[in-house]
């Protein structure tokens, strides 16, 4: 079994008036996360919503002095962007479709993540999401540091930064050893 992971395709991150938006660049990988999502459901594979989750009146998280609120607790800037909100809904009661709500770039920083792939035995991840060269990078190093082996679908990742995006998509390969697609 593989797993798919869904990294902060949200509201807050893809919407033009989102807090911390990529834009249109983020809006145009929604069809291809959407599609990943859907077969790997179909697939009967994990499938993991990492979602960002923020108190801005935390005054010892780094996020809250470096960007300015986002996806912050109990707000619609939470809620997972365009169809794939829709596709997540069809399917959250699925035993193999498991939201984490994360604090830290990475889904494996301070989550379950890890004891739940292993558990069903998943040693390949696929990751979707935003921002390629934040969340989406983290993940993946925790990943290659924790022995999976990386999968990145490049037309299902994007960011705010496209210079920061391109040396991801490069770092992926030729650092981390990640098939990137």
């Amino acid at each position: 079994m593989k797993a798919l992971i869904n990294i902060d395709y949200t509201y807050d991150f893809v919407a033009d008036d989102g807090a911390l938006t990529t834009g249109k660049p983020g809006q145009e990988v929604e069809a291809a996360i959407v599609s990943l999502t859907e077969e790997f459901i179909a697939k009967e594979d994990y499938v993991v919503f990492a979602i960002d989750g923020h108190d801005p009146s935390d005054q010892y998280h780094p996020e809250n002095k470096l960007f300015p609120p986002h996806n912050v607790n109990g707000t619609s800037g939470r809620d997972l962007y365009g169809k794939l909100a829709d596709v997540y809904a069809a399917n959250k009661d699925n035993a193999k479709v498991y939201w984490i709500d994360k604090r830290h770039y990475s889904a494996f920083s301070g989550t379950d993540l890890d004891i739940r792939l292993r558990e069903r035995g998943i040693q390949e991840i696929h990751l979707v999401g935003v921002c390629t060269d934040i969340c989406v990078l983290h993940t993946a190093i925790d990943a290659y540091n924790l022995g999976y082996q990386i999968v990145v679908h490049e037309n299902g990742v994007q960011s705010f930064d496209p210079v920061g995006h391109q040396w991801a998509l490069g770092h992926f390969k030729n650092t981390l050893g990640a098939t990137v697609l």
